[in-house]
């Protein structure tokens, strides 16, 4: 054998992943396409997101799916040809959310989201990373009084059961927290247990560093051309084949491109979002900005302002629309202060979900030697050191820090 493990995908997940393994006295290849941290890794909010102890669900207010029907909102754009691909997909999407259920995938979520920091924290400082990584929490800000009073008084309540830190912010004192801010906000609240990271391609290359820098090996390849060879896992790259005993599928998005193949029917799909730089006009963010009523993120980041938006429905392979950025622009530069972008196109990525908010970490069932660790839905960034550690705990055997029967593969069948 070439190695122990090959590890497909160089994103924050299966850097993680490769990291964890080597520390464990693995021999481990990283093999991408391209190179670490530069697909869905590269175009987030840059959050590491301590306090989001609830998963993002399918709305089930009358209201809310009105507005979408109409495909006019700026949280929401939907392609009216990729309907019927993802058709099953979001009727199970909306059945997981019904209250129970919904409860019930935030209690599973709950043990990784609570060691989210503390796992990147600890490769931050291996990697020498801490000039990336900020303590500034961020802000969930509203327009409407009346709502920000209600999700004010949830907040704290979700704080106190969960022992986060929050303040919360009226209009004037948001203002002085970020002088930068046109009026519009009625209020916001401050998460101050996340942190933020001020480049999340940067990151993540810096930690696939610390990896080849502790004997790790990065290589080009081509992850659909993986194949069981007698007791082999095979990988075809620029370096020629290469095998190990063992292989982990951490591919994001394009996870299915192995494991349809393979016989597995694992409902992933990709939300796609857009994001662009822009240079600031009237100052910089102290901190993110999450406007929770349009769904829309404004990040201060080393390439300038950062405008990320919500989720569009489209097929994978359909070509950049642009619509949800147009909508949201129009709406954010004049709070915001945006000024001219500063890239020559809009970034197009891809968040991989599953329908039950729950990612895909562990054993593939039918395959030995197959790991599994895809489908973190929108906290790929937040989840990427923790998933690392919990699978590389159950692949060598280790006792675990939590039970990973709930990201089990076996779930969908």
């Amino acid at each position: 054998m070439d190695f122990d493990v090959i590890v497909l995908g160089a994103g924050i997940v299966g850097v993680s992943a490769a990291l964890h393994l080597q520390d464990r006295g693995r021999r481990v290849a990283l093999v991408d396409r391209r190179g670490p941290g530069e697909e869905t890794s590269y175009g987030n909010a840059g959050l590491i997101e301590r306090s989001s102890v609830v998963p993002y669900g399918f709305p089930r207010d009358f209201g809310t799916l009105l507005r979408y029907a109409r495909n006019r909102s700026t949280d929401l754009y939907w392609d009216y040809r990729a309907l019927p691909s993802y058709a099953t997909w979001l009727a199970r999407f909306w059945w997981e959310s019904s209250p129970q259920r919904h409860a019930a995938a935030a209690r599973d979520m709950l043990p990784l989201i609570e060691r989210s920091v503390a796992e990147h924290d600890a490769l931050v400082a291996r990697a020498g990373a801490t000039a990336l990584v900020r303590a500034s929490g961020w802000l969930q800000a509203y327009h409407s009084g009346p709502r920000f009073e209600r999700e004010a008084a949830r907040a704290q309540r979700t704080a106190r059961e969960h022992g986060l830190s929050v303040t919360v912010l009226d209009a004037t004192a948001l203002r002085a927290r970020e002088p930068s801010l046109a009026p519009g906000f009625a209020g916001a609240l401050h998460w101050l247990d996340p942190k933020t990271v001020a480049n999340p391609g940067a990151l993540v290359a810096r930690y696939a560093q610390l990896f080849a820098r502790e004997g790790g090996t990065l290589v080009t390849g081509d992850a659909t051309t993986l194949r069981r060879e007698s007791d082999a896992w095979i990988v075809d790259t620029a370096q020629g084949s290469l095998a190990a005993r063992e292989a982990v599928l951490a591919l994001g998005p394009w996870s299915d491109t192995v494991f349809e193949p393979l016989g597995y029917r694992i409902p992933l799909r990709a939300k796609r979002g857009y994001h662009m730089h822009y240079r600031p006009e009237r100052g910089t963010l102290c901190a993110p900005v999450v406007d929770s009523e349009l769904g829309y993120a404004i990040a201060p980041m080393e390439q300038g302002v950062r405008l990320t938006t919500g989720v569009e429905i489209a097929r994978r392979g359909t070509p950049p629309t642009g619509v949800q950025l147009a909508r949201v622009e129009a709406v954010a530069k004049p709070i915001f202060g945006l000024g001219e972008r500063v890239d020559p196109a809009p970034w197009l990525g891809m968040r991989p979900c599953t329908p039950d908010m729950r990612p895909v970490i562990g054993p593939a069932p039918r395959h030995a030697g197959l790991w599994f660790a895809f489908g973190h839905n929108h906290h790929g960034l937040t989840l990427g050191p923790v998933t690392g550690r919990l699978l590389a705990e159950m692949m060598t055997g280790t006792p675990t820090f939590t039970d990973p029967h709930p990201w089990r593969a076996e779930r969908f069948g």
